[in-house]
């Protein structure tokens, strides 16, 4: 078993480990035992790792982005050399079966060396200037500190997605992961300082939301909030961007479907919805929660899903066996529960699961069954909300038309899939299906770090974590004109 080398974690700024009084107890949610604690820091911690950030990023933004690409080639390697430790470490915080932990780590190390490439690229644009002996072109800078809040469902992915880019741009970071999962900053804040970052470019600050997060997303020298988590958070978030004029990239819920037609290969649509519904226990804003199906071959795709969700193992998703691994916590165990009765009472039929597993069915940890609901109509608030666990409801339609519809009706967009044979219905859904990731005889899950990551409506506001298109997020473009007419030349106006 891995274990920490230390019992209580530090925050990370400018270089140095540094002691905070206050700490609380981070749970695994398999096991329900402590394992570490985790600081709780204040307004005055935020304070010194953006003034160490700010002091950092002057000389860091003047480091060549090939030689600062060198420190990501470094950390990559160390990623992958370390691979196994911090998979197992991840699995022990967030609770995620260990395959996944491990492709999870992985993500992370293939961004490390993607952004890496991006430091012999950053390309600008030249251009033809309208006037005579003018030069013309643009290029992308550096905006300067940026904050970065993580959730606790990758707790390493989705930072390597921010940080990365953020800091082969050059710019300085400061980053509030999830108390929840604190242990993978940690480990990748060790990872950057044995690779050779320069003190203050890369910053660890722990702690709430309320104090932490509320300090960065207000602090005056923070240039840009980079956030994924919830709607609500994210709202707020925008809001105090907006009257700051700061600029903000959100990432947040999703209402995912897959679509299942008549003509589709059912056994591979099951394996699809196996793996978006219940792999991280539902708990991805990517996974499959609705299940559009026609109706001719509704009875047969729920009897193929029943069947294969009665040999799911759950349990500690330590051991390689485990299938379903727990909920985060007892929060998100009382919202799974309180979403069973809201589904019932509307009149949705349940299939299979709808409860938390006891002590007596699973050792002490936060599991809740493999949940499938049949007979949903698209308005019912199952069919609507985000609810974050295992949780599928099977929603019957009658054509392709209707199907995108439903897909459609949704607050949320991030991720859409559809099973079918019909090569003009592929690109329709692919025109049609109004969400940023689509998905063909696959599931809503799966994500690939050189693609652009985010969604429309209400799971993002127009920004992508991930792929060329993150660097938009933390660059400014610069346009740069010369003249070496060696006279005054006005552009557009008319010249006798």
């Amino acid at each position: 078993m891995v274990k920490l080398e230390a019992e209580k974690l530090q925050n990370f700024i400018n270089g140095k480990w540094q002691e905070v009084d206050r700490s609380t107890a981070v749970i695994n949610p398999a096991t329900g035992e402590a394992i570490v604690q985790v600081p709780l820091s204040s307004e005055k911690h935020v304070d010194e790792a953006v003034l160490a950030a700010k002091k950092a990023q002057r000389e860091w933004a003047h480091v060549p982005p090939p030689q600062r690409a060198e420190v990501l080639y470094r950390v990559g390697y160390l990623m992958k050399e370390k691979k196994e430790r911090l998979s197992q470490l991840l699995t022990k915080e967030n609770g995620k079966v260990i395959e996944e932990a491990r492709g999870e780590v992985q993500e992370g190390i293939d961004m490390a060396f993607y952004m890496a490439g991006e430091g012999r690229r950053l390309f600008g644009q030249t251009t033809p200037a309208e006037l005579r002996d003018k030069f013309a072109m643009s290029q992308r800078v550096p905006v300067g500190v940026i904050g970065i809040i993580t959730p606790w469902n990758f707790p390493i992915a989705i930072a390597t997605w921010k940080s990365f880019p953020a800091i082969i741009a050059g710019n300085a970071v400061v980053w509030k992961p999830a108390t929840e999962t604190p242990i993978m900053a940690f480990e990748l804040a060790k990872i950057f300082e044995e690779a050779g970052l320069p003190k203050g470019v890369m910053n660890v600050v722990f702690g709430s939301g309320s104090e932490v997060g509320n300090a960065l997303v207000h602090h005056g020298d923070v240039q840009v909030i980079s956030f994924t988590g919830s709607n609500d958070t994210g709202r707020e978030i925008a809001a105090a961007c907006g009257r700051q004029l700061k600029k903000v990239s959100l990432e947040m819920g999703g209402k995912n479907a897959v679509i299942v037609m008549d003509d589709a290969d059912i056994d591979l649509a099951v394996e699809g919805i196996l793996w978006s519904a219940f792999g991280t226990s539902g708990q991805r804003c990517t996974a499959c929660s609705r299940v559009i199906v026609h109706e001719t071959v509704k009875v047969d795709l729920e009897a193929r899903l029943l069947t294969r969700m009665k040999e799911l193992t759950i349990g500690n998703g330590a051991d390689e066996t485990i299938k379903v691994g727990p909920i985060i916590n007892e929060a998100g165990l009382a919202k799974i529960d309180s979403y069973i009765n809201i589904g019932k009472e509307e009149g949705a039929r349940l299939l299979a699961g709808g409860h938390a597993l006891t002590d007596g069915e699973k050792q002490k940890g936060n599991y809740f069954a493999p949940t499938l609901f049949t007979d949903v109509s698209s308005n019912m608030r199952i069919a609507q909300e985000e609810i974050f666990g295992p949780v599928v409801s099977l929603i019957p339609i009658k054509n392709f038309e209707e199907a995108i519809e439903v897909n459609n009706s949704v607050a949320f967009g991030l991720s859409s899939s559809i099973f079918t044979k019909d090569v003009n219905r592929v690109f329709q859904a692919q025109r049609d299906l109004d969400t940023g990731i689509v998905y063909v005889n696959a599931g809503t899950t799966g994500a690939e770090i050189h693609l652009p990551f985010g969604g429309t409506k209400g799971t993002g506001n127009g920004h992508r974590d991930s792929g060329v298109q993150a660097l938009d997020v933390f660059t400014e473009w610069k346009a740069i004109y010369v003249d070496y007419s060696g006279k005054l030349q006005r552009a557009q106006i008319d010249v006798e």
